[in-house]
C-alpha cells in the first residue's frame, strides 16, 4: 500500500463527530503531519476529508471553507471555531 492509501484508510476509518489530527494520523501509518497532508491533497471528495484537523483544532481550509460547517452538521464537539479535540479525537482500535 502507498502512503496515500494508507491516509486514505484512515480518513475513511474516522466516524461522524470525531475528527483526528494530521499528526495523529501520521503516528497512525508512521508517516509525518506534512506527508499526511500532502496524500490528502490528493483524496477525491470520496472520503470525509473534514474530520482531519491541525493539532489545535483548526479545521481545514480547503474546499471552500466548508470543513467548519460540515463538522457542525455531524455533531462534532467546537469551541470557538476549534474542534474541541478532548471530546472528538478518534482513537482506533489496535
Amino acid at each position: 500500500m502507498s502512503i496515500v492509501d494508507d491516509v486514505r484508510a484512515a480518513v475513511i476509518a474516522i466516524p461522524s463527530g470525531s475528527v483526528a489530527s494530521y499528526g495523529d494520523i501520521g503516528e497512525r501509518i508512521g508517516a509525518g503531519p506534512r506527508q499526511v497532508g500532502r496524500a490528502m491533497s490528493l483524496l477525491g471528495d470520496d472520503v470525509p476529508w473534514w474530520r482531519v484537523v491541525h493539532a489545535d483544532g483548526t479545521p481545514a481550509s480547503c474546499h471552500d471553507g466548508r470543513a467548519p460547517t460540515l463538522l457542525a452538521e455531524e455533531g462534532t464537539p467546537i469551541l470557538r471555531a476549534r474542534v474541541d479535540m478532548t471530546q472528538a479525537r478518534h482513537r482506533w482500535a489496535e
